[in-house]
């Protein structure tokens, strides 16, 4: 699968990701089923322009290093490396150099978990805890990553596996490492974006290694089609 840099295109020749991830050509069986969903097809590649390739001035403080970092993170976390890849690389093109992505992919490792698990506040779901890692940068990462990025991380690994244990002291840890409260929102939508992005590619691909065959026509449906 061929990859591209998203941060080194200009908007106007930037190609779909979706497409570019699961290997979809003009033309063919997966760009036709996409055509008739043109609408959310639009959407999808404008949500990732919005965050990728925000129109300056871009709102909040969050640079395009940390977005890809955060992204690269997150799809580590799916486990769906060739995502993860695209977005590794678009970081070292970034001039962030490679000690950065190696740090992503170093606490991807790290980060490894099977969700979802946490604790619900005291009730009826309480029965449905369930009990898993807390995740934190390691040290050895932490120097390269800083303390900004590295609380980010930890908060995107939360929303990724134990969303149930979101709460405000979750968000001060963010504001007390220099996030904003827009700069929050930010990250949040990363996170969700990454998560929608990922299963439209694997749904994709799964298609893609197993077509749909065609229903045949019943003889009554067949005599009323024009």
């Amino acid at each position: 699968m061929s990859q591209a840099n998203p941060s080194s295109l200009p908007g106007h020749t930037l190609p779909d990701v979706i497409d570019l991830l699961v290997g979809i050509e003009p033309g063919d069986h997966l760009d036709t089923l996409r055509r008739h969903r043109l609408q959310a097809r639009t959407h999808a590649q404008e949500s990732y322009r919005a965050l990728f390739v925000p129109t300056a001035p871009a709102p909040g403080a969050v640079t395009l290093a940390e977005r890809l970092a955060v992204a690269a993170f997150v799809a580590g976390l799916h486990q769906q490396p060739d995502a993860a890849a695209f977005y590794a690389a678009a970081l070292v093109a970034q001039d962030a150099g490679a000690g950065l992505a190696q740090a992503i992919a170093a606490e991807v490792s790290r980060g490894a978990a099977q969700g979802p698990y946490g604790h619900y506040p005291a009730g009826p779901l309480s029965r449905e805890n369930t009990a898993g890692p807390v995740y934190a940068v390691g040290e050895a990462q932490r120097t390269v990553l800083g303390a900004r990025l590295s609380a980010g991380l930890a908060h995107a690994h939360l929303q990724t596996f134990r969303p149930r244990d979101a709460s405000p002291e979750a968000l001060q840890a963010l504001l007390d490492a220099g996030w904003s409260a827009t700069d929050i929102v930010i990250l949040s939508q990363l996170v969700a974006f990454l998560s929608f992005q990922i299963r439209v590619v694997v749904g994709l691909r799964a298609l893609a290694a197993h077509p749909a065959s065609p229903t045949p026509l019943s003889p009554r449906t067949a005599e009323a089609q024009p």
